[in-house]
């Protein structure tokens, strides 16, 4: 068979031919492929789904800065994760933030979570069931609630405060 026009025919061994055009091509990452110190390398698609994520989490950890029944801590961190795997201009931007820098810089280095954003979790937490309780949920909206955000805070008291407090 001699050589064929088709892109899908080609030898994929060919330079020429990979250098130009890849079904799987492979864009840069932040993200460190774990116990390697080397980077990972994601799709395309990978990087924007962690980008719609990161955006879609600080969009909603953003508006738990003013509803008081919306915590912010959990959302920024997650941000945080998907801009790493997927946009270095957001996660500096983010990391360097004045509100929200804190928050991740806790996190990252001590695994810890401030006295306030503790207070304010479980203080949500607490809101959000007295609500539920005040509209009459069903009782098994309430158990499952019960169950999640008292996980939800055991998690979150269990970790360290920062040095700094």
């Amino acid at each position: 068979m001699g050589p064929s026009r088709c892109h899908c025919l080609r030898n994929s061994h060919d330079a020429t031919y990979s250098a130009r055009w890849s079904p799987g091509r492979r864009t840069r990452s932040s993200a460190a492929r774990p116990g390697t110190g080397k980077r990972a390398v994601l799709t395309r698609t990978a990087r924007l789904t962690w980008l719609v994520i990161g955006l879609l989490s600080l969009a909603v950890g953003a508006l738990g800065v003013a509803l008081p029944l919306l915590p912010t801590t959990p959302f920024i961190l997650v941000a945080a994760f998907a801009f790493a795997r997927s946009s270095n201009r957001l996660h500096n931007w983010l990391i360097n933030h004045d509100v929200f820098g804190a928050l991740i810089s806790n996190w990252q280095r001590y695994g810890a979570i401030s006295r306030r954003a503790k207070a304010a979790s479980v203080m949500s937490m607490a809101a959000l069931l007295a609500i539920s309780l005040a509209l009459a949920a069903p009782k098994a909206v309430m158990l499952a609630q019960l169950v999640v955000l008292g996980a939800a805070a055991l998690f979150i008291l269990s970790r360290p405060a920062p040095p700094a407090e």
